[in-house]
């Protein structure tokens, strides 16, 4: 059985394709409905940049501590519990990759069908993601070499967006004379905390290179080198791509849009030119998918590994592909992408991804406790201050979210209020549910043993 190891590189362009996508593409025009001040704007980016910094340095400590494959499943079943672990992965298996490819599937196919009206949304969604997905399912090191061609070409077409962007007329430079208006007092109300849960899910897959750590060479020394680097470089890319859409684009034009990236490329290189940079953009979401679509079976195979449940999953081809579990992802993304709304994913997405990383930052502190003479190659910089802002700030957003819900169904009577924090909750609650049905199934085997002996 066939199973390369792959190295910083290519670990580099999986965390860069997984933060590159759907959220920096799509998400502005959803924060521009309550936040319109560019210095808000521009804060946002910042502190969601901030805490996925935050999350990366610690990711790198307990990813060279434990360097197995798995991400937070593996982590927190090593800090506190393994019901803990479980329920982490099993949110891993419906919300943490199914969703962001469900989502990247719909940005996808909103770009192309904005510049080709005739096709359909959902029919094309769907065949990229079975193209994709029988790549991965098929032979993994083809899908690893398809994802650095990918992500390559995704880099350079963001390079010269932002390069065309700061060098054309300012048509949206309107969108800067509220600067001075700017009050800090924005910073600590509900549309804010909102708008970050937009970003949190933009910059989510900062810790992509935590889920492969088997399969990376050298995963102590490679693994924080990847996290740290790839996420520096997405922070930079995403504050200037975003000042350049607020420069060249009116506000009124992107507000609750979904193809911001496509209305600002019109602006910047004309009509022709902008619907040439939408497909651009386009390939650049297939990358994003691609990237969610190898990453994501690899917490369910070490789900598998430790769990009778999930057993079936763990099955490999002569490749070396975790093929099961492949399909099984796509599975439960097409139901998503058939099915479900790109506000309320996006949004339920951000909350649920947002809680299980907080569980890990803080776990860093459990860990140094519970296990003070493990071997560490990475320590935490500044250590506790990075896990502490990370969870003060993800808590501070849970909070005002759960604010957010409370008024918008029980006080506004909203028929179509998300209920996210309700939505979480639920998913979190099944993963402890089934740990249970995994623990009676692998009692009753040991029983039955014990009988045959």
């Amino acid at each position: 059985m066939s199973s390369k190891k792959i190295g910083t590189k290519t670990a580099s362009t999986f965390v860069i394709a997984n933060m590159i996508g759907t959220g920096v593409f799509t998400s502005l025009g959803f924060q521009l409905v309550s936040l319109t001040n560019p210095i808000a704007i521009a804060l946002i980016w910042l502190m969601g940049g901030l805490v996925a910094l935050c999350g990366a340095i610690v990711y790198s400590e307990l990813g060279s501590a434990m360097p197995r494959s798995g991400g937070e499943y593996h982590y927190l079943s090593v800090i506190y519990h393994p019901i803990v672990g479980f329920m982490s992965g099993w949110t891993s298996l419906l919300v943490g990759f199914a969703a962001p490819v469900a989502l990247s599937s719909m940005a996808m196919s909103s770009y192309l069908c904005n510049i080709y009206p005739a096709l359909d949304q959902k029919i094309l969604a769907m065949a990229v993601l079975t193209v994709i997905t029988l790549f991965h399912a098929i032979d993994a090191h083809v899908g690893t070499k398809m994802q650095n061609l990918l992500t390559t070409v995704k880099i350079a077409i963001i390079v010269v967006f932002i390069v065309a962007g700061l060098i054309v007329a300012p048509e949206g430079a309107a969108n800067f004379d509220s600067v001075g208006d700017f009050q800090w007092g924005d910073v600590f109300s509900p549309a804010f905390a909102v708008s970050l849960v937009w970003v949190y899910y933009a910059y989510s897959g900062w810790n992509a290179a935590a889920y492969i750590s088997g399969d990376i060479e050298n995963p102590q020394r490679n693994v924080p080198l990847a996290l740290l680097s790839s996420t520096l470089f997405v922070i930079v890319l995403y504050l200037c791509l975003n000042m350049v859409f607020l420069r060249t684009t009116p506000v009124d034009e992107m507000v609750a849009q979904i193809e911001i990236g496509l209305i600002s490329a019109r602006h910047i290189f004309g009509i022709q030119g902008g619907e040439i940079m939408g497909i651009l953009i386009t390939i650049m979401l297939v990358s994003s998918i691609s990237s969610m679509v190898y990453v994501g079976p690899r917490v369910v195979v070490s789900m598998g590994e430790d769990h009778r449940l999930f057993r079936f999953l763990t099955k490999k081809n002569a490749k070396g592909c975790p093929s099961i579990a492949i399909w099984t992802q796509y599975l439960i993304s097409s139901v998503m992408l058939l099915t479900g709304s790109f506000k309320l994913i996006t949004q339920y997405t951000g909350v649920v991804l947002s809680f299980c990383a907080l569980l890990t930052v803080a776990g860093v502190i459990v860990h140094r406790h519970r296990f003070p003479d493990a071997e560490r190659p990475y320590k935490t910089w500044a250590y506790p201050l990075p896990a502490i802002l990370f969870c003060v700030i993800i808590l501070w957003t849970i909070v005002y979210m759960m604010y957010n819900d409370y008024v918008e169904t029980f006080v506004e009577g909203r028929q179509d209020a998300p209920w996210t924090m309700i939505l979480s909750l639920g998913t979190i609650l099944t993963g402890a549910f089934f740990y249970w049905v995994n623990k009676l199934l692998e009692s009753r085997k040991k029983a039955a043993e014990s009988i045959e002996e």
